[in-house]
């Protein structure tokens, strides 16, 4: 990967870094401001971040923006308060379902429904709630309470130790599926509900997702299963037919491994990496962390002779999709940072040097702004996945967590280094 290194300014800790962090950060919350919908909520952005009002506002699309736009007024972002605040009302109103509890996956530009309950878009109603609460948004407490206790009535098994996936709209019949992707992100906003309001029996649940994802990417090489049975029985074959769908993908995800790589270091020192707990078992599980982040560069990282991370491959780590997202690379960005952080070892350092390069030769869209979401194998952009740019997530995190403290969930640390350079 040296060949990409080029100069200071993407060299972790020097302060052209630092610079070159703000300003794309400072490019993504301003490309994302045109976002909100009439009465609340997130319309799609597109590839110049113009809201594509013919398609259906989307629950976790919301909460991403009122997550984002929660941090960018932490920052002190213009207009970021008022931004949260639009996308917190879409959440507390028209996405809300006030009959059945939970919230819809979305509403169709006519104002219909779109049915199921989504574990992964309660997570995400999780998440933008403790996000909110640090921003001082209104109506975000509420919001918690409400969105904590839904997923904890309909989501969260405490027996397995893992969240089911999916409901019908009325909460009457849950889906046969399990998937891990839903349960990475109840990981992470346990782990911001645990940062935000000290209720750490949430980290104690991340823990036993944690426990058992680790447990099977042990067992099948670092390559994580995404796809279960009812049983938690391991489904490698789901979707073979279907390589490339943008959440049930066939195959392992690098982009997954190089992700929960860092949710397990995060949680390991919350959890263990405090004077007085069990540092052997912190260490643990990094070496698992690391595990999981080696298997998914080599496996990923120029795969097939072209810079970039492949979306998936089959489970001999040969690639199925040779498509580049752009929320693998922020991954990338953040474990190699953590991970350096946490191990001093120089060839994490190397590695973000090299995304960064590579962010900055291809990804980023210095016409309209933002990162571009998805090329092909020659790294020219496409749509078949992930048209235009639906949110600004994966991106401004990438542009934070290289810089804030590893055992904190992104909001939490911005809110500490905010509150203490007042």
């Amino acid at each position: 990967m040296k060949e990409y290194m080029k100069n200071r300014k993407y060299q972790l800790d020097t302060k052209e870094n630092e610079l070159f962090m703000k300003e794309l950060r400072e490019d993504l919350l301003r490309f994302g401001h045109r976002f909100p919908a009439p009465g609340g909520g997130s319309y799609y952005l597109g590839d110049d971040g113009s809201p594509w009002k013919d398609r259906n506002i989307e629950t976790w699309i919301t909460c991403r923006m009122a997550h984002v736009y929660s941090i960018g007024a932490l920052l002190g972002h213009d207009g970021s308060r008022e931004l949260a605040g639009e996308a917190l009302s879409g959440l507390n109103g028209k996405l809300k379902d006030q009959k059945n509890g939970g919230w819809y996956a979305g509403v169709t530009p006519f104002g219909e429904i779109v049915p199921e309950k989504q574990c992964y878009a309660h997570a995400f109603v999780i998440l933008a709630a403790a996000s909110g609460i640090l921003a001082g948004i209104d109506g975000s407490h509420e919001l918690l309470d409400d969105s904590l206790e839904i997923y904890d009535r309909y989501f969260w098994n405490e027996e397995e130790g893992l969240a089911c996936d999916t409901w019908n709209t009325e909460f009457t019949v849950m889906d046969d599926y399990r998937g891990i992707n839903a349960n990475m992100h109840t990981v992470e906003a346990f782990l911001a509900v645990a940062d935000v309001t000290g209720k750490d029996n949430y980290r104690m649940r991340a823990g036993r997702i944690i426990d058992r994802v680790i447990g099977w990417a042990r067992d099948n090489n670092w390559r994580i299963p995404e796809h279960f049975t009812k049983d938690w029985i391991p489904d490698l074959e789901c979707n073979k037919d279907h390589p490339d769908d943008p959440f049930k993908p066939y195959g392992a995800t690098p982009g997954h491994g190089i992700e929960w790589a860092r949710l397990i270091t995060q949680w390991a020192l919350s959890a263990y990496g405090q004077e007085g707990t069990d540092t052997k078992t912190c260490s643990e599980y990094i070496c698992a962390a690391c595990e999981l982040y080696h298997r998914a560069i080599t496996d990923g990282w120029n795969a097939d002779g072209e810079p970039g991370i492949v979306y998936t491959t089959d489970w001999n780590g040969e690639p199925v999709v040779h498509d580049r997202m752009h929320w693998t690379l922020a991954e990338a960005i953040n474990t190699s940072a953590v991970l350096y952080r946490v191990t001093g070892e120089q060839e994490y350092a190397d590695d973000f040097e090299c995304f960064l390069v590579y962010l900055d030769d291809k990804v980023r869209d210095r016409v309209y702004g933002s990162w571009i979401h998805q090329m092909d194998d020659h790294n020219r952009m496409i749509g078949t996945v992930w048209p235009g740019k639906s949110d600004i997530y994966h991106a401004l995190q990438a542009t934070l967590i290289p810089y804030c403290k590893p055992e904190l969930s992104v909001a939490a640390a911005v809110y500490k280094m905010s509150a203490n350079s007042v």
